[in-house]
Formats: C-alpha cells, sequence, structure tokens
C-alpha cells in the first residue's frame, strides 16, 4: 500500500484529495497548519490516515517531517503540493507587499522545502510520483494576477525542469493547472474573508469542484507507469483562454 503525502490539505482541493486516496485504498498524510480542521477530517476517514501539523514555510519543520513520521506511513511514495494560496486582486502599483511575499512563501518557497526534502528517498528507491498544483494563471495573465500567477508560471517551469533532471528514472512529475474553481476557502483568502466579494466570483457559473481535482488526482495516481502527464489543464466549461483583450481611444 503506497503512502501520499497532500499539503494543504485541511479544505478544498487538499481534504478532497485526502477523501478520495483514502477510499482508493491509500495511506494518506494530510499535512497542514490548522490541527482542528484536520482532527475533523481524521475522524471522517481511518487509520489510514494521518493529520500532521506543517507549516510548508517553516523550514526547519519540513527537515524534520521525515524523521518525525511513525514507521507505518514511511516512505512517501507520493508527494502531492496542494498548498497555496493567492492574495489580493490590486493592480501591482496598488498591491500590498507583504501579501507578495506570502504567496512567493507558500507557493514556491513551501513547494522547493518538500519536495528536496522528499524527492533523494524516491532517487535512492528509483520510485515516486510528484504531483503539484498549478494553476491557469500560470499560463495566461489577468488583471491583478500579478505575483500570484508568476508563482505559479514558477510551479510550471519547476515542474518541467524536474521531468528532465529525473529522465532516465521512474518517477513521475505531473503539474495539474485549474482553472476556476469553487467550493474551496481560495478566493475568501484571497478577498481577506469578504465573504460577499468572494461569492460573486462564483455566481451564475457552473464551476470546478474540488471532486473533480480529486478525482483528476486519482486517475493520475493510479495510471500506468509507463508513461508521464506533463500537464493537465482544467476549466469548467463556461470558461475559456480565448480573448486579447483591446482598450481603444485610449
Amino acid at each position: 500500500m503506497n503512502t501520499v503525502l497532500v499539503t494543504g490539505a485541511s479544505s478544498g482541493f487538499g481534504k478532497a484529495i485526502c477523501q478520495k486516496l483514502i477510499a482508493d485504498g491509500y495511506k494518506v498524510i494530510g499535512a497542514a497548519r490548522r490541527v482542528d480542521k484536520l482532527s475533523e477530517l481524521a475522524r471522517q476517514l481511518d487509520d489510514n490516515f494521518l493529520p500532521f501539523q506543517l507549516d510548508v514555510t517553516k523550514k526547519d519543520a519540513v527537515e524534520n517531517l521525515l524523521l518525525s513520521l511513525p514507521d507505518k506511513f514511511k516512505p512517501i511514495d507520493i508527494l502531492i503540493n496542494n498548498a497555496g494560496l493567492a492574495l489580493g486582486m490590486e493592480p501591482a502599483y496598488e498591491a500590498n507587499y507583504a501579501d507578495w511575499e506570502i504567496m512567493v512563501n507558500t507557493n514556491i518557497i513551501g513547494l522547493m522545502h518538500l519536495t528536496r526534502i522528499i524527492l533523494p528517498e524516491m532517487v535512492k528507491r528509483n520510485s515516486g510520483y510528484i504531483i503539484n498544483l498549478g494553476s491557469t494563471a500560470g499560463n495566461y495573465a489577468y488583471q491583478g494576477g500579478n505575483v500570484y500567477g508568476a508563482t505559479k508560471a514558477f510551479v510550471k517551469q519547476f515542474s518541467a525542469n524536474l521531468r528532465t533532471d529525473l529522465l532516465g528514472k521512474k518517477i513521475r512529475v505531473t503539474n495539474i493547472e485549474p482553472g476556476l474553481c469553487g467550493n474551496t476557502e481560495f478566493s475568501n483568502v484571497r478577498f481577506h474573508g469578504n465573504g460577499k466579494q468572494a461569492a460573486a466570483v462564483y455566481q451564475g457559473v457552473e464551476f470546478i469542484k474540488p471532486e473533480d481535482i480529486a478525482n483528476t488526482v486519482s486517475w493520475l495516481v493510479n495510471s500506468p507507469k509507463h508513461f508521464n502527464v506533463n500537464n493537465i489543464e482544467i476549466m469548467p466549461t463556461a470558461q475559456a483562454s480565448g480573448g486579447l483583450k483591446v482598450i481603444k481611444n485610449m
């Protein structure tokens, strides 16, 4: 039975991924900062789920991760770098710089921490899978996406470079790039708890749900090991990337 580490497991994609992979028969380590949310999730799942308090931005905590795990949950066969967030949608010249730093530390530095700690063990075993949660924001610019989009562009390129470094080894790497997704805390966090503003993002749209991403992860980890899905971009049918906006009579 393979062991999966899922970061950002307390809500949204991470929570749904944990639930799905437990149902698939995996052992799952659900890592997040919020112990209360993890404990609530643990009560819903069986003994193959391990709630683990972890802040991915804290290098020392990440470095101690492998030493802190019970033997039952070693080694980690699959790493799902899901922890991430967006903060604010102001134009770059009005953005809160502290928000920029938090996004970089979580979406980039945190992902780097986990990957660098766990990847060497995968290489030793010549087996493993790393799934990174990117975003369509890393492919297409939109107003107010400035640093958030840049962090997800990093995730895309980092994933591609990992694949290149791992060529010849039996380790797969996939970057999942979701578009508009609802039923998560994403927009509530982005708008600093403004529920009305967050709800307006999804009004009248049949959006992607956390279960859609969890089902995608399930398909990936259960797919044949002889092929690798480099990137998978997922949008709701109501969304498309087309259309280059032009402002006339400036």
